[in-house]
């Protein structure tokens, strides 16, 4: 079975065409280089609004059964920053530790890496992360997420994701 993957870029420039999306195609790249397994993209460019971003989160998990959805952009501490609200209201389970290693890896890079606000969590049949928005800063994080993605996708019993072990190790446990 081909892997769905959905990307999503929050963004009320970028949603608009008045900036180019970077955080969108930059989240394509890494998993291109980095899944050895089919897959698909199923990718939007959306507004900074809650219920958009829920209603999107909701699409691509339950219409386009997406086994992983990826999110970048609304992290941070402005105003209109609620991509975590919309993840949290959709997701049956919070996995707050992704949250938690992708700023611990981000802080080796940048202090302001404490003020994002990103999480990750299970609706459905469906693991969803949020990203940050620069993207050095999308690489920085998958690459110290994704070895327990694959495993993570397993047990909520979606898509079989195998990566390049040079570029990413993935951690499953021996049966």
């Amino acid at each position: 079975m081909k892997a769905k993957i959905g990307f999503i870029t929050v963004s009320d420039r970028a949603s608009r065409g008045e900036y180019k999306d970077l955080g969108g195609p930059a989240m394509i790249a890494w998993f291109e280089r980095v899944l050895s397994s089919q897959w698909e993209a199923v990718s939007r460019v959306i507004p900074d609004n809650q219920a958009g971003i829920e209603a999107t989160l909701k699409e691509l998990s339950d219409i386009e059964l997406c086994s992983l959805i990826v999110t970048t952009g609304g992290t941070g501490p402005a105003v209109r920053d609620v991509t975590p609200e919309a993840t949290e209201v959709v997701c049956e389970k919070i996995l707050p530790g992704f949250g938690e290693l992708m700023r611990q890896a981000s802080l080796k890079f940048v202090p302001t890496a404490i003020l994002s606000r990103q999480t990750a969590g299970i609706r459905g049949k469906s693991l969803i992360i949020n990203l940050p928005g620069k993207p050095s800063a999308i690489d920085d994080c998958l690459n110290a997420v994704f070895p327990a993605v694959p495993y993570c996708v397993d047990l909520i019993e979606g898509a079989y994701l195998e990566a390049h072990d040079v570029e990413c190790k993935v951690f499953r446990p021996k049966h």
